[in-house]
């Protein structure tokens, strides 16, 4: 009988070879799958709002440069007007006025004159 507790001894330890080499170790996982879809939602909307962003950064560029356009247009067109309005002082003197009537034929007549006064 000492030899089938032997063999008996022995199986039991195949037994636990066996079992522990079936049991399979369960990994732990860094994250969790719901921790996992929360962060790539969140990189997801950090992504979203960085691209929102510049965009908009974009059409305000435009939208100063479209400003600086009109600006420097406006200026332009101001300094022709005020360069106009010199030529229309310089071409509404009286000498000059004077000077085109006689080219033209008028005559001035002192005595056709009238003064009116002021009350």
């Amino acid at each position: 009988m000492s030899s089938l507790a032997r063999k008996f001894q022995q199986q039991q330890q195949v037994e636990r070879t066996v079992q522990e080499k079936s049991i399979v170790k369960t990994k732990k996982h860094w994250l969790t799958p719901g921790e996992k879809i929360i962060g790539v939602v969140f990189t997801g909307l950090v992504c979203f709002g960085a691209v929102h962003l510049i965009s908009n950064q974009a059409e305000i560029y435009q939208v100063n440069k479209e400003i600086q356009e009109v600006q420097t247009s406006v200026n332009e067109l101001e300094k022709i007007n005020s360069d106009l309005q010199v030529q229309v002082s310089e071409l509404s003197t009286y000498e000059r006025i004077l000077e085109k009537a006689t080219q033209m034929g008028l005559v001035k007549n002192e005595n056709n004159v009238k003064v009116v006064q002021e009350k």
